[in-house]
């Protein structure tokens, strides 16, 4: 949450001419419910199955860039899925940044409401620490602390599309 995925993900489908997915989105488009709204009204196990049909849906499709929740490589086999499937990007941010990220736009997000300052930092870095070793299995690993200006996530996505098509 908050490393920059989506921002990514579409500015590298603009470059590439692929198409673009968010999963979140597209869960929300098949069943016409906000993420917010399946975690409420179906549960949090209930939403993981959902996302994971979902993904491996979406996974099928080609020529393709998708940008998943931040939960999604932590349940079930999703990272080996997506593994499978294709190349799997990491976008790298410190708790430091993700929490800087968040304080601004915490109101969109229903997990972050009433976090503030070392709560909401404690928030992130708990998060992080159980979610890390599952991203850290994507094919690449990309630094990707620095995105204040368009010219930044430029940046990251010459240098992720290099990397992804070589």
């Amino acid at each position: 949450m908050g490393a920059g995925k989506t921002t990514v993900g579409r500015a590298l489908a603009k470059r590439t001419g692929l198409a673009f997915i968010d999963l979140d989105h597209y869960i929300e488009s098949r069943y016409l419910r906000s993420v917010p709204q399946l975690f409420q009204e179906e549960g949090e196990a209930r939403f993981r199955q959902i996302e994971q049909k979902m993904l491996r849906e979406v996974a099928q499709f080609e020529d393709v860039i998708i940008s998943t929740g931040g939960g999604a490589p932590c349940f079930s086999d999703n990272m080996a899925l997506m593994n499978e499937a294709g190349r799997t990007v990491y976008l790298s941010v410190s708790v430091a940044e993700l929490t800087k990220r968040l304080e601004v736009c915490k109101g969109t997000r229903p997990v972050l409401k009433g976090r503030t300052g070392a709560e909401l930092e404690a928030f992130v870095a708990e998060s992080l620490a159980k979610r890390e070793p599952y991203y850290r299995q994507a094919s690449v690993v990309l630094d990707a602390e620095v995105m204040l200006t368009d010219t930044d996530v430029e940046t990251i996505t010459i240098a992720l599309q290099k990397i992804i098509l070589s």
